[in-house]
């Protein structure tokens, strides 16, 4: 007998700028979602290849310190995890052209609150399909 799979229940928020990462962690905690912050692409990686089937939405920074950005992280998760909701997002203008894949959502800084709770609201109902 197979254990059913937890419900994807975890915001995981990557952004190295700490007002940042805790104005976007203070939005997604009014969300029924558990909200789980790092700073690097890195440690986002490391959280999801331990707890990847409980992440309903990833919200990342492009511009990420250490060897891996935002949009690496994106392509890693998209294929390994296909049903997270992923949101992008940068204050840089031309980020939103850098090869993003099909299942990122891109967002610019200055993000509104709004928008973020509209796409915590989408991964919890409305998950992405998986890409075949």
């Amino acid at each position: 007998m197979t254990a059913m799979q937890p419900e994807p229940h975890v915001a995981l928020i990557v952004e190295d700028e700490p007002y940042v990462r805790e104005l976007a962690g203070a939005l997604l905690e009014e969300t029924p979602l558990d909200v789980v912050e790092v700073e690097t692409a890195e440690a986002a990686l490391a959280y999801l290849k331990e707890q990847g089937s409980e992440v309903a939405m990833m919200f990342a920074d492009v511009r990420l310190p250490g060897e891996m950005d935002g949009v690496q992280l994106a392509k890693a998760a998209c294929t390994l995890w296909p049903t997270m909701r992923i949101v992008l997002t940068s204050g840089d203008p031309d980020a939103a052209s850098d090869d993003l894949p099909d299942c990122v959502t891109f967002m610019p800084k200055p993000w509104r609150g709004l928008d973020v709770l509209v796409q915590a609201e989408k991964a919890i109902h409305d998950p992405q399909p998986p890409v075949m």
